[in-house]
């Protein structure tokens, strides 16, 4: 099953407290979180994987 992650954007002026990241099968291996932005605000340098 791919992976699904839970990401937490830190950017005090996002509405947006977290996302979570449904992933497919081909995605590349090298994939992180610093390739992602917010949904809501669009940042990238605020996003923070939260470990379960």
């Amino acid at each position: 099953m791919p992976k699904t992650e839970e990401i937490k954007c830190l950017n005090t002026d996002c509405e947006l407290d977290m996302f979570e990241n449904h992933y497919t099968y081909d995605i590349p291996d090298d994939l992180s979180i610093e390739h992602l932005r917010c949904p809501y605000c669009g940042e990238t340098d605020y996003l923070e994987l939260i470990e379960l």
